[in-house]
């Protein structure tokens, strides 16, 4: 009997078993399709972005060199200078519902706790580029991936879940669907999945054009929709407010791509051919709980929204890394009380918020008579200092806070990268998955304190380039603090609230 099964071999899947191998999982993974490989991974169509954040997590893994050279950019572009002695301002800052906007009007001073890291910034990549470093690194931890391995049918009780995929039984503790937005496990197991209907039948397509010219690049609003060029030659999207009633069934014909794209642009463009394409909706929708007895859900499984503003893939990464080490902790038996349920308690609301930052898109950008007026002031809102501000802290999934039950300003937010005088890096502490106890005033109680969950926390002490006047910090394995201290650190205060994420150091 496996400890974890995973249901999906997308990134969160792949994330999500790399963190529980990473732990000493045992970790078996069923996947649908047969090939790891398919044209709507590969660009343009698997075209996808990381935030800031996302970025982050990948760089406290070690994975974020592969991550870049994978994408085909450079750490430049992803991180501060390795000298610097402040963060720089943001570079890229994401749009508002096709409003570009523009980062030199972000206020960085309105960004709290941030220091030079390695991951400063977003970047584009591909679901191929981010599953072809993930896949390596499973193979690499001894994650088991089952191919061409749909699930059909499951069953728990309060010892196991018996899964059942490809025709074969497989049995574990536990189970995780991270099976996209049209997820089995989440049909099979009885999850409540509410929200809104769509407004829009949205495309996505490689083609060419015989009059590309007629077509200028980036967002294009309209007063029949949107339609969308990137500098990849024939990348097209397009967004079509017709209540989401396109059957995506049908073939996507050039005739029909064609028909659609001349109502929103307003021309006569021609499609000569279609390469590739697909479809999808608006539709925002989230299960109530993430989790039902032993079986929990991840990602698109857990929610869907349109990709508008690009944090789909972003919210399921963050879903998988505050997962992994509180299911990891609960198979190994030393997890405190209410530890996994707090998955849901945390990520819900993340994901109820991104899945309103799309509906906001998606009223803004419909059209109607007063639309061209809403659009304006939005616009004019958005380009301010604070408007540009709030969309970066919004989308760079870096400025979430946790409701911790502390009102230090640090806690519950994702910890600066604190860098030591030999070099060393919080990111460079965090690769193994485990928590870590950060002392800055060599206090010897605190060292012999972290010591009772030796395996568990990393303790690290030392002057550091910019310690932001703090004492100590204990930051979570997803790289969330739990707890700081602003003075010299008080050993009870750090046992007790190590205790409650980290267990009894005596299990």
């Amino acid at each position: 009997m496996y400890d974890v099964i995973i249901a999906g071999a997308g990134p969160v899947g792949l994330f999500l078993a790399n963190e529980l191998a990473l732990s000493g999982c045992s970790v078996l993974v069923l996947e649908r399709d047969r090939e790891p490989s398919s044209p709507l991974k590969a660009l343009p169509l698997g075209m996808r972005g990381l935030t800031a954040a996302s970025a982050e997590t990948f760089y406290r893994r070690g994975l974020l060199e592969a991550m870049v050279k994978a994408s085909g950019v450079t750490a430049e572009k992803v991180g501060a200078d390795p000298e610097a002695i402040e963060a720089p301002a943001p570079r890229e800052v994401s749009h508002f519902a096709g409003m570009t906007l523009d980062a030199a009007d972000i206020d960085a001073a309105a960004l709290p706790f941030r220091l030079p890291s390695p991951a400063m910034e977003g970047f584009m990549t591909s679901l191929e580029a981010v599953g072809a470093v993930l896949s390596e690194r499973a193979a690499a931890l001894g994650v088991e991936i089952v191919r061409g391995a749909p699930v059909t049918a499951v069953a728990q009780d309060d010892e196991a879940v018996v899964i059942t995929a490809g025709g074969t039984e497989h049995r574990a503790r536990w189970l995780v669907g991270c099976d996209g937005g049209r997820s089995a496990v989440r049909e099979l197991t009885g999850f409540d999945f509410v929200g809104t209907e769509p407004l829009f039948t949205g495309y996505v397509a490689h083609v060419t054009f015989a009059d590309p010219q007629r077509l200028p690049l980036g967002f294009n609003l309209t007063p029949t929709g949107m339609y969308l060029r990137t500098p990849f030659e024939g990348h097209l999207g397009m967004m079509d407010f017709d209540g989401g009633t396109f059957d995506r069934s049908r073939p996507l014909t050039r005739d029909h791509l064609q028909t659609v794209l001349r109502r929103v642009s307003g021309t006569d463009v021609t499609l000569n051919e279609v390469l590739l394409a697909s479809s999808f909706t608006d539709r925002a929708m989230q299960v109530t709980t993430y989790r039902q007895g032993r079986v929990l859900l991840a990602g698109d499984a857990a929610h869907i929204h349109s990709p508008l503003g690009g944090q789909g893939l972003n919210l399921g990464i963050g879903d998988a890394v505050n997962l992994g080490w509180k299911l990891a902790a609960t198979v190994h038996g030393y997890a405190p009380g209410g530890l996994l349920d707090s998955y849901t308690g945390e990520r819900h609301p993340v994901g109820a918020s991104v899945l309103d930052w799309s509906r906001a898109q998606v009223a803004t950008m419909k059209p109607g008579p007063n639309a061209p007026a809403l659009r304006q002031l939005v616009r004019d809102l958005m380009s301010t200092p604070d408007g540009t501000t709030h969309v970066y802290r919004r989308t760079s999934g870096l400025f979430n806070r946790y409701d911790l039950g502390n009102q230090q300003p640090l806690v519950g937010r994702t910890a600066p990268d604190f860098r030591f005088a030999d070099g060393t890096r919080l990111g460079d502490l965090m690769h193994q998955g485990h928590g870590v106890a950060l002392d800055f005033s060599g206090d010897r109680a605190l060292r012999r304190a972290a010591q009772g969950w030796e395996g568990r926390i990393r303790y690290a002490s030392g002057s550091v380039r910019d310690d932001l006047g703090l004492g100590a910090v204990l930051i979570r394995p997803d790289g969330v603090v739990a707890w700081a201290s602003e003075h010299t650190p008080d050993r009870d205060a750090f046992e007790q609230i190590a205790a409650q994420w980290f267990g009894n150091p005596e299990n």
